[in-house]
């Protein structure tokens, strides 16, 4: 396929996308279905495969975020009614002072952050974020951006998270040096692209109508005795403690083991949500004196709202497989790998060129990295480690419309498509071009 009409029929579809949802008000998940079968057939691709290739696509994401979805959201609904986002947001609120309330969620997103994927973190956090804007009467904005600032750093550039590992092993990077320049470059570009960031487009971007999700989680009577904070924070942490747990299994016990089989399936992120949301019936439910038919009224009335989240990142997905399986995908990688330029600089380019054609910022770190790992290897002088940091800097670039976190924050937060353009889509550009500004820096002191 021609690369300069490749580009162009990328370009055009997901204007294309904006117009039609943003200007004319049409349905998204009707607009990403039709746009997507659309670039297909313009593209050349047999009709008979086009319907496939978009339900393939969809078919995927889902099978891996629907369940994460589900389960964050009940998890978040018993954290709600019982009270303790409540608890979490008054100890927060104390030790950090109202007005450092976006630097506390920033630190939070970082360390939730670690072993989780992005959207796992968001759906564990949201209740947090919805619970200390009504009480502190912060601007959403101020305390959910740090925080889904901070997740998507940890999620480009620092391990132990899953997609950076991807990356270190093509790379063939040191663990330990990648974790220090991962702290060095992430912790300067989130406060950057966090708080600081949020504070100026706060003034400009302004909710009319609260956020569907956040009335459920809000707008209950909070109970007279809070869930002690201790056990509140367990119950939260405990995915992410066994996610954590599983990525050093290899460590602790002999690989293919039958412990190590059972860590690591218990730290897989469906099953440590799922036992993270069963603890909750008791220590968030049952101990506080709810009943089974409560509990079970909380966990289905909470899953309504993520309906239209669920189709919204589903059809992201299937337009990501039709720019695959047209080919346009390959196209524009095909002209980025042809330019010359430092391996730093290309391996970041290739990284926001499968980002923009995917979608998946997981998906193009590992495609990326693949691809420019056996380049390293003939080369001289560029750092492993650099080169996994600016390869997940350009994996989260963007955040185009077939990005699943575009959706996620869109609908969670209320925000319009414009709007979420001129916050999270900035946000995420931000941290894909100070990554590789600060990485070039660095790399000229250590090359």
């Amino acid at each position: 396929m021609n690369a300069v009409f490749a580009i162009g029929l990328a370009t055009a579809s997901i204007i294309a996308v904006i117009v039609l949802i943003a200007r004319f008000r049409l349905n998204p998940f009707l607009v990403l279905f039709a746009v997507s079968l659309l670039l297909a057939l313009v593209a050349g691709m047999p009709a008979d495969k086009v319907v496939a290739s978009f339900e393939g696509g969809m078919g995927h994401v889902l099978g891996h975020i629907a369940a994460v979805i589900a389960l964050g959201t009940m998890l978040g609904k018993m954290l709600a009614e019982s009270g303790g986002a409540d608890q979490i947001a008054l100890t927060i609120t104390r030790l950090a002072g109202e007005k450092r309330i976006k630097w506390a969620m920033m630190l939070i997103g970082l360390m939730i952050g670690l072993p989780v994927f992005f959207e796992v973190g968001f759906v564990l956090l949201i209740p947090l974020v919805f619970t200390l804007a009504k009480r502190t009467t912060t601007p959403l904005l101020l305390i959910a951006m740090p925080m889904a600032t901070a997740l998507s750093v940890t999620h480009a550039m620092i391990p132990p998270h899953p997609a950076t590992l991807l990356a270190l092993t093509a790379y063939h990077a040191d663990i330990g040096r990648t974790i220090l320049w991962g702290i060095v470059v992430g912790l300067p570009t989130a406060i950057i692209a966090g708080p600081l960031y949020s504070t100026f487009i706060s003034r400009y971007v302004k909710f009319n109508n609260a956020p569907a999700l956040a009335e459920q989680f809000t707008s209950r009577n909070v109970p007279e005795k809070l869930p002690p904070f201790s056990i509140t924070a367990l119950t939260i942490l405990s995915p992410v403690l066994l996610m954590l747990l599983a990525s050093f299994a290899d460590l602790v016990t002999p690989k293919g083991s039958l412990a190590n089989q059972m860590i690591h399936f218990i730290g897989n992120t469906d099953i440590a949500l799922l036992l993270a949301t069963v603890l909750s019936f008791y220590t968030l439910g049952l101990a506080r004196g709810f009943s089974r038919d409560t509990i079970l009224k909380f966990t289905t009335e909470c899953l309504g709202p993520t309906a239209l989240i669920m189709l919204l990142i589903g059809a992201g997905g299937g337009f990501g497989r039709e720019l695959v399986d047209s080919g346009v995908s390959k196209a524009i990688t095909d002209v980025a790998l042809a330019a010359h330029v430092p391996l730093l600089l290309l391996a970041w380019l290739l990284a926001v060129v499968v980002r923009v054609a995917v979608g998946s910022a997981t998906v193009a770190m590992s495609t990326a990295s693949s691809i420019a790992g056996p380049i390293l290897l003939h080369s001289h002088g560029t750092s492993p480690e650099l080169m996994v940091l600016v390869t997940g800097a350009g994996s989260v670039a963007l955040s185009p419309m077939n990005d699943a976190g575009f959706w996620q924050i869109k609908e969670y937060l209320g925000l319009t498509v414009p709007e979420t353009i001129k916050t999270w889509c900035v946000i995420e550009t931000l941290i894909a071009v100070l990554g590789l500004v600060f990485c070039m820096i660095i790399a000229q002191f250590i090359s």
